[in-house]
């Protein structure tokens, strides 16, 4: 045996932790083996991420910062020191979270993707480019080469532009939008919302709220009757009133203060010229609050929204320019991609080839993992989360690193099955290239697909934070203790619904919707039962949101408050439908006061509780003195956030706990303010607070209306849910399993509730929590909507919309309809097929 082999048998084949306590893990030891694919699985709050990322890629990311330079290190934010006692052998780690963060408005599908990098090098090395004459230099490797050309038309000598120039965040930038796409305008309509008042009564608004009210005194000197109704000025008059020229005027008007007169030369600033003028001048966010009312986005009227100048446009390339390529979706591009090399002379071929299989290299990754339906110059800001994931993705196996520790936070978030199998092809090839993968999902199909599982639990929160199973997938299906045991098992029946039959399908009543094309969605007449379990389903991109977020839903709204139809919709009848609720994952309240006791009017009733108390009449303490916004029993440090933000030179503020409070929000008063519970133990509001949902139901046994509220929430699966926890750092699903507390309980035979991916987040365990839900919202006569992948709820569907067959233009049809057993016999369903395969 070699020396190199004998140092191979003695490397490590493990990260060792040691007693780890991160949040809510109870100072655990686990093994988790390296250069392998492991998951870590458990129900929502068990410890999975708190032992993912708290730990692992805490302490992974941490050590590699202490591995740099202290003026490299002093440049960068410093990672806090995980509570583990020891973690041993962790390589340096990368996190592909499950929230990235939102891209700026200056990054699109092409740039995140790196995509546009390789198109801009075909651009600048491959293509044809112009003189300054206008006239067209054919590809030679002169050009590629960026030496000087001629132009064989009128001899002029100039250079093709580099890659640089072609970029819209750099040289290349349209100079009207700065490389942004979208322009600025005011919308006049908001400059005149009620065009009954006269200019005197304030019928200019921006007169009143943003310039001096000189502007009346001005514009009556020009010839404008400002003591008419708007409506009734003539058109010469209005257009003076919104565009008259920007120029001194001598005025004559009385000092509102001293009431005496007085003359002076002044500007006169219309309408439109006022909102521009405080535009040029805004300093800060509140200020552009204020002025946002009165404006609207357009498109670039010069650049049509592809953000680059002219002469990026110019070059050509197979006959199109940059922006026209950029405006192809992904799967559209890649054969005019992989036909640039034949297109051009054969000197310069294998340069080309070096340059397209660049593209396609990562191309290739990102179809793989259903993203073709984009198209480059789609803004990155309006991508999913889950799409932003994969793209991260795509960069992480194109990189080529060894000896790395992926932590892959829910990956599947947002994939149809029939793209999972790109995202577990993705994970092997990190593997393959020497790489340890650390994968928290819930999704089976991608679960199955590990090497070695860790599952937490049992249960939640307090009930959670240890290792209840481990080991391959088929010990874990196995064994009694495992939660997710169950779920891997071929023979699980996801089916927990009643079947419903066909024929009484829409007895109770059908939506009736019709459309026209829009977006890459064809023309779609669908019908929905009313007071059944409808499930939409497809491949990402395939037209499920547009169907149902951009036009079931503004129709229905359309229709029942009698306003017109948007223009793609062409009919919708749904009679006895008087309300439609839509329940996202958008995050609930916009700062650190919105907590899950005050969103759930649980906290309002505690108040009036601990008023009741002895000591809080002693002192005469009302209700309103225990609120951590405003009433006198807050933190004074904190002013009832919990939180302090500390002001860093050079680096972006940092929040911490409040170190008066603990993050508590309340005073030290507040602690001493007690009352005594059935279980015989004592407890303050802040320590109520500091409790989950299921232990503050035994604590406030006897208190029926907080019993009630509490109860629905242990109901939607939120047991362990703390009452004082941020709304805003909620799960997409823990968020709209809250925005579902207010509704149930009522009758709701008149409502349509649309839920979009509702299975986010969410273990299979919860996911059947999630389906007892929709049958109470059935039972009370609701009409239920989920677009969604996940195949349990697929399958536990009363009726299925399948859309596709792809995403983007290839998709935007309705593939199939019916029942679950309909799909699994349709042949042209994907979703079918995988409802097969279980």
């Amino acid at each position: 045996m070699s020396i190199r082999d004998e140092k191979r048998n003695v490397l490590p084949r493990c990260i060792e932790v040691r007693g780890a306590k991160v949040h809510n893990l109870k100072n655990i030891d686990v093994d988790i083996p390296l250069h392998e694919i492991v998951a870590i699985a458990g129900v929502s709050g068990s410890g999975k991420s708190s032992l993912a990322l708290g730990a692992l890629y805490a302490e992974g990311s941490r050590r590699y910062l202490e591995s740099l330079s202290t003026y490299t290190r002093r440049r960068m934010t410093q990672a806090e020191r995980a509570d583990v006692e020891e973690v041993r052998y962790v390589p340096a780690a990368l996190a592909l979270r499950q929230r990235p963060g939102v891209p700026g408005i200056r990054s699109t599908f092409g740039t995140l993707s790196e995509l546009l990098n390789s198109l801009r090098l075909m651009f600048s090395r491959l293509a044809s480019h112009r003189c300054p004459n206008g006239h067209y230099c054919a590809p030679s490797l002169s050009v590629a080469a960026m030496q000087e050309i001629t132009c064989p038309v009128c001899g002029e000598n100039f250079y093709g532009p580099g890659a640089e120039e072609l970029a819209f965040n750099s040289t290349g930038v349209c100079p009207t939008c700065g490389g942004t796409g979208v322009v600025q305008t005011v919308n006049e309509a908001s400059l005149v919302p009620d065009d009954s008042k006269t200019i005197d009564e304030g019928a200019v608004v921006v007169w009143g709220t943003l310039m001096w009210s000189l502007m009346k005194d001005i514009v009556r000197t020009m010839g404008v009757r400002t003591d008419v109704p708007f409506r009734n000025l003539t058109p010469e008059e209005k257009e003076i009133v919104y565009h008259g020229e920007l120029k001194k005027h001598h005025i004559h008007y009385v000092n509102p203060k001293t009431l005496e007169p007085a003359e002076m030369d002044f500007n006169y600033y219309s309408a439109v010229n006022s909102v521009k003028n405080s535009l040029a001048k805004v300093k800060d966010e509140k200020g552009m609050k204020r002025l946002e009312k009165y404006l609207e986005e357009d498109v670039c009227p010069d650049c049509h929204g592809t953000r680059l100048s002219e002469a990026a446009r110019a070059p050509r390339l197979q006959g199109i320019g940059l922006d026209e390529a950029a405006a192809m979706t992904l799967s559209e591009l890649i054969p005019w991609v992989q036909g640039v090399p034949a297109s051009l002379p054969e000197e310069m071929r294998p340069m080309a080839e070096k340059i397209c299989e660049s593209f396609m290299d990562v191309s290739k990754r990102l179809m793989d993992l259903g993203l073709g339906y984009l198209s480059l110059d789609r803004a990155a800001s309006t991508l999913s989360t889950g799409e932003r994931q994969r793209v991260q993705l795509a960069r992480a196996v194109r990189n080529r690193t060894t000896g790395v520790l992926y932590v892959l936070d829910e990956p599947s978030i947002g994939l149809h099955p029939y793209n999972l199998k790109g995202l577990t092809a993705v994970m092997d090839d990190l593997k393959a290239d020497g790489n340890s993968v650390i994968l928290v999902d819930h999704d089976t199909q991608v679960l199955k697909h590990a090497d070695w599982m860790i599952e937490m639990g049992k249960g939640a929160g307090a009930d959670g934070g240890e290792v209840i199973s481990e080991g391959r997938i088929e010990a874990v299906s196995e064994n009694p203790e495992s939660v997710i045991g169950p779920y891997l098992s071929d023979q699980y029946q996801s089916r927990i619904r009643l079947v419903m039959q066909e024929k009484a399908m829409f007895e109770k009543g059908v939506i009736h919707l019709e459309t026209g094309a829009i977006h890459t969605v064809h023309p779609l007449d669908v019908r929905i039962p009313m007071g059944r379990l409808t499930v939409v389903t497809g491949v990402s991109g395939s037209g499920k949101t547009t169907m149902v977020l951009e036009s079931l839903i503004p129709a229905l709204k359309a229709e029942i408050s009698g306003q017109k139809l948007p223009e793609h919709i062409k009919r919708i009848e749904a009679e006895g439908i008087a309300q439609v609720k839509l329940i996202d994952a958008t995050p609930i309240g916009i700062n650190v006061r919105s907590t899950v006791a005050t969103y759930a009017n649980v906290h309002d009733e505690l108040r009036k509780v601990y008023a009741k108390t002895n000591y809080a009449k002693e002192h005469a303490f009302k209700a309103g003195a225990f609120s951590y916004n405003t009433g006198k029993l807050r933190c004074p440090t904190c002013d009832g956030t919990g939180e302090i933000s500390l002001d860093v030179q050079f680096l972006p503020d940092v929040k911490i706990p409040c170190p008066d409070c603990r993050g508590s929000r309340y005073s030290k008063e507040a602690f001493t303010i007690l009352r005594r519970a059935k279980d015989g133990n004592e407890y303050s509001l802040p320590e109520l607070m500091n409790m989950s949902v299921d232990q503050a139901l035994h604590v406030l046994e006897g208190f029926r209306v907080l019993q009630q509220r509490l109860r629905v929430l242990h109901d939607l699966g939120l047991g362990y849910l703390t009452l004082g926890e941020e709304t805003p750092g909620l799960s997409g699903g823990e968020a709209q399993r809250l925005k579902l507390a207010s509704e149930m309980g009522k009758g709701q035979s008149d409502s349509v509730f649309v839920f979009d991916e509702p299975t986010i987040g969410l273990h299979p365990q919860d996911v059947k929590t999630l389906l007892h839900v929709f049958q109470t919202l059935i039972d009370h006569g609701a009409t239920v909507v989920v677009i969604e992948h996940d195949l349990d709820v697929i399958e536990n569907a009363d009726y299925i919309i399948d859309m596709g067959p792809g995403g983007g233009k290839e998709g935007g049809r309705i593939i199939a309809c019916g029942t679950p057993d309909n799909i699994r016999q349709n042949p042209d369903s994907l979703t079918g097929k995988f409802m097969e395969k279980r």
